[in-house]
């Protein structure tokens, strides 16, 4: 899975639930789209952060030297 995959899903789902959460007043009986809009909000936000963590910790480069101490002398 890619981090762009978990960042664009994190912004859909925002935008999902903020239309779902802000903007439909229609009612479904027994079914509060309003609340699921929240829930998508929140399980976008977490996913956008998921994303940007997982984008930021890809696009670390560590270099480093590593010394090894060969002894011949060794018996």
């Amino acid at each position: 899975m890619g981090t762009g995959w978990g960042i664009g899903t994190g912004i859909g789902l925002l935008v999902v639930g903020a239309v779902l959460g802000f903007a439909v007043r229609d009612s479904i009986p027994g079914v509060s789209l309003q609340m699921i809009g929240y829930i998508c909000m929140g399980a976008g936000l977490l996913a956008l952060i998921i994303g940007l963590v997982m984008y930021t910790q890809a696009t670390q480069t560590r270099r480093g030297t590593t010394v090894v101490e060969r002894r011949d002398d060794v018996v």
